[in-house]
């Protein structure tokens, strides 16, 4: 059965609706952290399952959010950390890790494993594009679209 995953990051109070159309047709959502207000995972959180780790600016209401998490989606093992500093370097077998943080997306395989950071789909900073990904997992096996968010709803 294949799993559709939306991935976002550093939504820093804002979840724009471009956004949120993309995320309504994913199964689950990653969200590796700067979330900034709890009113945004209320509104993921009626789309489904979630997964979100804390992020710097997530402040006194983030405390019971951890910062890391492991899980399984489809078969995929997963480890997500918000500022890929403090990945635990003992990933034992993590097929894919999921950070934030930087505000700019990355996709690369380093040593067997896939790192991913969506970039930030919030609020713009530092004049990067916006966006986020979509990761279609089935069997152990995972694909991924980079979403960029056009320039003209900055």
């Amino acid at each position: 059965m294949k799993t559709k995953i939306g991935i976002i990051s550093d939504t820093h109070g804002l979840l724009r609706p471009e956004v949120l159309e993309i995320l309504k047709t994913c199964d689950c959502i990653l969200h590796a952290g700067d979330v900034d207000k709890p009113e945004i995972l209320d509104e993921l959180r009626v789309l489904g399952s979630i997964y979100v780790v804390r992020g710097n600016n997530d402040r006194d209401w983030a405390k019971g959010l951890s910062r890391s998490l492991q899980f399984v989606i489809g078969g995929v093992r997963f480890f997500m950390v918000h500022d890929k500093k403090d990945v635990a370097w003992n990933l034992g077998d993590r097929q894919v890790v999921i950070f934030g943080h930087s505000h700019s997306y990355f996709q690369e395989m380093i040593d067997g494993r896939l790192w991913l950071n969506p970039g930030s789909c919030g609020r713009r900073r530092f004049n990067r594009e916006i966006t986020m990904a979509v990761m279609t997992v089935e069997d152990g096996s995972y694909q991924v679209d980079k979403i960029v968010i056009p320039e003209e709803n900055k």
